[in-house]
């Protein structure tokens, strides 16, 4: 999965640096970045590090190893310190991860608190680097899957440029990164054995047993940011529901309508090219959002949650299905996520969420973390990216394919250690008795556990 550079960049494997008598002291580039390294992770690197020009530094205990390819990674840390500039070296390969990129960042990640921070001690040593490797230059053209939106933050215009940028990279690379199921979501594994496709049944079938789907067949169903349909098939095929399934997303629009053909529910399934924020004067039985909250914003929650609760009939039930932080988190300008993955997205802590549910007048019954299963599920879309990777890159080019493999590793590993987290949260719509109409225990909802 390297890049390609000229030959005098890449890095040729020499004799181990480790004489007979015990390490010996860096050699070649090596030397000349060592203090790099150690003023941007705080000591000795925990992993190895391996440079264009054969020398090396770090355990070589440690399995996989970060290989630099080029000298271009220096200036890019140079003219966008931190995070962009590491991404930008990335992306564009000149930094390569070999090994397990989960344990790569695991422990890169362990040693910086996730985030690399380029204080006056490292800069002035990445431009000490650069003098001496010859590396000074202008800057570096960033990649060109690298984003910056304009317009007027979470506007219909803008949130959809947002959408567009992450979701319409092509429907046959999402087939490859999803698999068969085209869920773009935390799955549920109930069992150990469970595969990515029954995980992902067991979500939708718990989000319908939460929403009252089995309870009451023919119910009206709004699916908000519905991605490629699996959660409107699922309602329609298995609960008889009547499902609106609303996208701003062309692509996606386009593919769920095919999937609803082939399935013989389009009398049951609309498929709808709009944003929530258009829908007037209809009425459901149940909302579901699955994976498209991040979107929203801090800022817009209220109106979001107060026009959805506004289509919802008396005992009216909604799922909201998010990544949440603690203390929230907005993925701001200069960093990976908002320059290459998700533009504008933000992480709403979880009692923010049930606050503003509240607010705009639905009951919390329900908070559920899914932590854990997040995590095993981008871990199983890593490895069908990685089967398929020269596929991958044909279909949408090497540079969106390495952000997606990095991407996809560090959240696996930010689930792992909890820096963020899933969680469902279900309201309701009491009547004007106070009536809610819901079950005294949750023994209905997925699997029949209490």
């Amino acid at each position: 999965m390297a890049a390609h550079h000229d030959e005098a960049e890449r890095v040729v494997p020499s004799s181990h640096p480790d004489g007979a008598d015990g390490p010996r002291a860096p050699q070649g580039v090596a030397r000349r970045v060592a203090g790099v390294l150690e003023a941007l992770l705080g000591g000795d690197p925990p992993v190895r590090f391996l440079f264009w020009d054969g020398s090396a530094l770090g355990p070589d205990d440690v399995p996989g190893a970060v290989v630099v390819r080029s000298s271009r990674a220096l200036a890019r840390l140079l003219w966008a310190p931190g995070e962009l500039g590491i991404a930008r070296a990335y992306v564009a390969g000149d930094v390569d991860l070999e090994g397990s990129p989960f344990e790569l960042v695991a422990r890169l990640g362990a040693r910086t608190r996730g985030t690399p921070h380029v204080g006056p001690r490292a800069l002035a040593e990445t431009v000490a680097a650069a003098v001496g490797l010859g590396a000074l230059s202008l800057p570096p053209r960033p990649p060109d899957v690298e984003v910056r939106l304009s317009g007027v933050l979470h506007s219909l215009r803008r949130d959809a440029s947002a959408v567009r940028h992450h979701y319409d990279v092509g429907n046959e690379f999402y087939e490859l990164v999803l698999g068969p199921s085209m869920t773009y979501s935390c799955a549920r594994f109930v069992t150990g054995s469970t595969s990515l496709e029954e995980a992902q049944r067991a979500k939708h079938d718990l989000v319908c047993r939460k929403l009252g789907l089995a309870e009451r067949p023919g119910s009206r169903l709004l699916d908000v940011g519905c991605g490629w349909g699996s959660m409107a098939l699922h309602a329609a095929e298995r609960y008889g529901a009547h499902v609106l399934a609303v996208t701003v997303s062309p692509e996606q629009a386009t593919y769920a309508r095919r999937r609803v053909a082939q399935a013989g529910v389009g009398g049951r399934v609309e498929v709808r090219l709009c944003d929530y924020r258009e829908l007037r004067g209809e009425t459901f039985d149940a909302v579901s959002s699955i994976g498209m909250f991040e979107h929203v914003g801090t800022k817009r929650m209220g109106e979001y949650f107060a026009t959805l609760r506004s289509l919802l009939a008396p005992r009216g039930r909604m799922l909201n299905h998010a990544i949440s932080k603690a203390g929230g988190s907005r993925m701001h300008g200069r960093s990976f996520m908002n320059r290459y993955v998700f533009p504008d997205g933000e992480l709403v802590d979880v009692a923010a969420v049930t606050a503003a549910m509240e607010g705009a007048g639905f009951e919390v019954r329900d908070v559920e973390s899914l932590r854990e299963h997040y995590s095993e599920t981008l871990r199983a879309w890593v490895a069908n990216l990685e089967r398929s990777w020269d596929e991958a890159v044909r279909l949408v080019g090497e540079e969106r394919a390495r952000v997606w493999r990095l991407y996809m590793s560090g959240s696996a590993v930010n689930f792992d250690v909890g820096g963020i987290a899933l969680h469902q949260v279900l309201g309701v719509v009491p009547d004007r008795d106070g009536s809610s109409g819901m079950a005294r225990t949750r023994a209905g909802f997925g699997d029949g556990t209490v």
